[in-house]
């Protein structure tokens, strides 16, 4: 029986992801983790949280008190954090944890935290036992506006971001913008790389905007970060809605993002953040795009002070060499044929996915956007 007492959350912002039967809404709203929204997405009586260490103590009791006064029996797994252990050992962490729990396939499992935990938790419910209820409780600037949306879960292998995994679609996405206020300012400003993103390959007008409150968003303005998960929402949302697999447009959503794995991984995953090897990235596919004659350098200058803004990095890190880095991104998702293909930018708000771009132009950016400390 529901508790008479159990908080009533506040009417959120909605976004609706439209992919027919596997429809779902984004939830946005500050206040939500403690609120009645998420139980009607859970089938049956049972749900495992999977979050980590510093998430976990920051929000799992809210948010199973929450759960557990709308009748729910919920358990917590909470896993170490960090991208390093986005991996195959912590994800058999997660399978051994469901079958000493004794996890039937009508558990839910509900990702509370990162990116991390979102495609480690959701590559688990595709997997456990083929598939079970999953839903996604993002923390994160960057899992609200991007990771959590569009049903992309998954693990690292050392020699590529992303390489193993599953397209999973939550059942609803719960993106509680009052936790940001825990959001260290480092891991805000990654948050940010992702909506920057979104206005470079989609809107310019948004592009407008974010430029416009880009203070705003970075002293965490509770209406202007609910407005940019807003659009960044929407544009995702029409994007998989087009594209659901990435066989067309949805590639293009990895602007910026073929030069930043290859630095996470040539890094050690860990030491930059998704969103720090995001920006630079960003700034490597302008550099290119004006290169290549696609991009004016007017355009390519206003990319990178916007990055720099929003307090990313706008280089490559010295200590990464450009033939390591460019060794790297051949192991990038969008090689197809041999052939690696990059997004690249025909003008601001429009984005490309470009095949046989010239080898010298692209180790000419590389060497020229490497820093120099």
């Amino acid at each position: 029986m529901s508790d008479p007492h159990a908080v009533t959350a506040p009417q959120p912002t909605t976004v609706n992801v439209d992919l027919g039967e596997r429809s779902y809404p984004i939830f946005i709203a500050p206040g939500l983790i403690d609120g009645d929204t998420l139980a009607p997405f859970i089938p049956t009586d049972r749900a495992i949280v999977v979050s980590n260490t510093t998430v976990a103590p920051l929000y799992a009791e809210r948010l199973m008190r929450a759960l557990e006064c709308a009748g729910k029996q919920v358990e917590l797994l909470a896993l170490p954090d960090g991208e390093q252990y986005k991996n195959l050992e912590t994800l058999e962490q997660i399978y051994d944890f469901l079958m000493e729990k004794q996890v039937d396939r009508k558990t839910t499992l509900i990702a509370l935290g990162g990116g991390v935990i979102g495609d480690l938790a959701g590559f688990a419910a595709a997997s456990f036992q083929r598939g079970v209820p999953f839903i996604q409780v993002p923390t994160t600037l960057l899992a609200q506006v991007d990771s959590s949306v569009g049903g992309k879960t998954g693990i690292n292998h050392p020699r590529g971001k992303n390489m193993i995994g599953a397209f999973y679609q939550p059942r609803c996405v719960l993106a509680d913008t009052a936790t940001l206020d825990t959001l260290p300012d480092r891991e805000l400003s990654a948050g940010l790389a992702e909506v920057i993103k979104y206005g470079l390959l989609w809107d310019e007008d948004f592009l407008d905007w974010i430029e416009s409150n880009i203070q705003a968003l970075r002293a965490r303005d509770a209406g202007t970060l609910t407005e940019a998960i807003r659009q960044s929402c929407l544009i995702k949302a029409e994007i998989v809605r087009q594209d659901e697999r990435e066989g067309g447009i949805r590639a293009l959503l990895n602007l910026g993002h073929t030069f930043g794995h290859a630095i996470e991984a040539g890094m050690g995953y860990g030491r930059w953040l998704h969103g720090e090897a995001v920006g630079a990235g960003m700034c490597m596919a302008a550099d290119l795009s004006h290169r290549l004659e696609m991009l004016d350098d007017t355009a390519c200058r206003r990319i990178e002070t916007l990055v720099a803004a929003a307090g990313l990095p706008t280089r490559a890190p010295a200590d990464l060499s450009a033939e390591r880095l460019r060794e790297l991104m051949d192991s990038d998702k969008k090689v197809e044929n041999g052939r690696l293909r990059l997004v690249l930018l025909g003008r601001l708000g429009q984005a490309r996915l470009i095949d046989r771009v010239p080898e010298d132009a692209i180790m000419a950016t590389i060497q020229a956007l490497r820093s120099t400390q």
